[in-house]
């Protein structure tokens, strides 16, 4: 403990695993290997396919990287204290460096979110404007909605590390999973945390919750166009692109918004199912993206096709 008058700071914090199943830690760390292995993985193929295949070099497959990218370093950010943990039993965290692995992780969601609601708009003119579509999603003005995206989520975040450093912190030391996060740690303090309960739901509701509303009504706005083409087939074929993205998105959103509500409502919530809900919240869609835009996108399945037939 770092003691300075009234003042304390934890030196460390420690991290917990599968509440009930700590002795099965080892065997369920395969399942999360498979996973992490997964998402390096199809992760770096997406990414690897998108530079080499001249084709794929649009804003759907532009954003599809930014979306890419932001999955490796969720993966990264959570890979090291997770699997440290299963194997090794290293509980351990420094204070600092927990803060720092929860504000790479909250940008990291955030920029995720706002990658998902570029995606979204990106259908959007596709289907409603077609002819249109180049001239307003230029690389440029691509390059400029990625910017704004990190900029957005680094600035909205950026005081909630000084907000957990300012509190007093005594008793109980123990993190509700194996990463660190931000209502997870604040509850661990023993002075007001009004300040950081309103500032991390105004920051959440800003950004994730107002992506989430503009990505519904991309999607009324796509539907709407596409009830008004001439034949089924149109119809069919212009949906048939956006069901990657949807499936992302239901991916991302669900597990993330079902977390928030756990820590902020359900206090009777059994630790099990907050655990299972936060490990499929960080793990499940970087894992999960790569297969689906694999599976759906014929364009990306047919490079990869090709790529491996070079092989």
């Amino acid at each position: 403990w770092e003691f300075n008058g009234s003042f304390y700071q934890p030196s460390a914090f420690l991290m917990r695993g599968i509440p009930g199943l700590e002795a099965l830690h080892h065997w369920i760390s395969i399942p999360f290997c498979a996973l992490y292995l997964i998402a390096l993985s199809g992760n770096c193929m997406i990414l690897f396919i998108i530079k080499k295949t001249q084709s794929l070099h649009e804003p759907m497959y532009y954003f599809l990287s930014m979306l890419a990218v932001t999955d490796l370093g969720l993966v990264l950010c959570t890979l090291p204290t997770t699997l440290g943990l299963f194997w090794f039993n290293m509980r351990r965290i420094g204070f600092d460096a927990c803060l720092t692995q929860m504000y790479f992780i909250h940008i990291l969601s955030f920029i995720e979110s706002s990658v998902l609601l570029a995606m979204a708009f990106d259908r959007f003119i596709a289907i409603s404007h077609p002819l249109r579509h180049p001239s307003i999603l230029t690389k440029t003005t691509v390059i400029k909605i990625g910017l704004a995206i990190i900029l957005r989520g680094m600035v909205s975040l950026l005081p909630i590390p000084f907000l957990l450093k300012r509190l007093t912190y005594c008793g109980k030391t123990e993190l509700s999973h194996s990463f660190c996060f931000h209502p997870d740690i604040m509850k661990l303090a023993c002075a007001d945390i009004k300040v950081n309960v309103f500032y991390g739901m105004i920051i959440l509701l800003s950004t994730v919750g107002m992506d989430f509303i503009f990505i519904v009504l991309s999607y009324i706005l796509i539907i709407k166009t596409v009830i008004s083409l001439a034949t089924k087939e149109e119809c069919l074929k212009a949906l048939n692109t956006c069901v990657s993205h949807i499936c992302a998105v239901l991916v991302f959103f669900i597990p993330m918004i079902g977390l928030s509500m756990m820590h902020r409502f359900g206090k009777n919530v059994p630790p099990l199912v907050n655990t299972l809900v936060a490990y499929t919240y960080l793990i499940i869609p970087p894992a999960l993206n790569p297969i689906i835009y694999s599976i759906k996108s014929s364009h990306i399945r047919e490079a990869l096709l090709r790529a491996l037939r070079r092989k």
